[in-house]
């Protein structure tokens, strides 16, 4: 999909997709589309050409980057909690207890920490009941031990509800510790993968730097799972993963980076094949044809 504003082109010919129970980490240099590409899954904004593809009946939670709480209005986190949705006040407590807050309900919104703020924030989205949490820089104005709190946090959560998350940060080393699977962007998608394969990626140390890449150059991504390069949980552990492929060439404006299957199955070309329970974006139809996936 596209999204331009008047004669800039914010992402141009993006195609991914998000799938349940594991955790999308999404970087890239600033300006590069990603608040854009939030609010494009958000339905804030509409594409230009393509479509964006949602399970039936997907629900959104969404944390954003920035709550300005004015201090002049009244309202304690309960009430928060409740404006917009029709929620018992047993629903509210069970919420602010799931994300460590349980003690806040009756306190004002205003006197909360950034810490204590981001937790009411999270229960909020939850209380929708999503299967696709998307938090957008979650630990902006929280300390260092608030932050490894609120990711542990969120990993939990993941786990207890088996939803999708999208995390959008600029901390690299955060992003390459949580995620499952990265993408990087810059107003199209230069790379995506697993974070080792993204890391060593010519288009990433382009973006970021030989330094940031050999700092993660020693990162290995520890779960009680095996994963493709591609992102997919492998079959078996044991197995011996697939052949790499060198990663293909991203340069600017070569339109889509990530190489995805094509007409797989009766599917169209760009639609990312075996993601059935998230959000899948299909770049237009005259988009550069799709090649295949790296590791497969």
């Amino acid at each position: 999909m596209t999204r331009k504003f008047g004669g800039l082109t914010a992402v141009n010919d993006l195609s991914f997709s998000v799938r349940r129970n594991s955790i999308h980490g999404l970087i890239g240099p600033n300006g590069a589309g990603k608040t854009t590409l939030v609010r494009l899954l958000l339905a804030i904004e509409r594409p230009a050409s393509g479509r964006i593809r949602r399970s039936p009946g997907l629900r959104v939670g969404y944390v954003p980057q920035r709550f300005e709480v004015d201090t002049a209005i009244p309202m304690s986190v309960a009430r928060f909690l409740s404006l917009g949705h029709d929620v018992t006040p047993g629903a509210v407590a069970e919420r602010l207890a799931e994300v460590g807050a349980g003690g806040l309900a009756g306190r004002q919104l205003s006197r909360l920490s950034g810490g204590e703020l981001q937790r009411v924030l999270i229960a909020r989205a939850l209380l929708r009941r999503p299967g696709l949490l998307v938090l957008d820089e979650p630990v902006r104005g929280v300390d260092y031990v608030g932050e490894a709190e609120l990711y542990a946090l969120i990993g939990r959560l993941r786990h207890a509800h088996g939803f999708a998350v999208l995390l959008v940060s600029h901390d690299l080393h955060v992003v390459m510790a949580q995620s499952d699977r990265v993408v990087c962007l810059n107003h199209h998608v230069c790379c995506s993968g697993v974070p080792h394969a993204v890391a060593a990626h010519p288009e990433y140390v382009r973006l970021f730097g030989a330094e940031a890449a050999r700092s993660l150059a020693i990162y290995h991504h520890h779960h009680d799972h095996a994963h493709t390069l591609s992102g997919e949980p492998a079959a078996s552990p044991a197995e011996s993963p697939p052949p790499v492929n060198s990663p293909p060439p991203c340069g600017e404006g070569s339109g889509v980076g990530v190489p995805v299957r094509s007409g797989v199955g009766g599917r169209e070309k760009g639609e990312v094949a075996g993601r059935p329970d998230g959000f899948v974006s299909t770049p237009p139809p005259h988009a550069s044809p799709p090649r295949e996936e790296v590791g497969r």
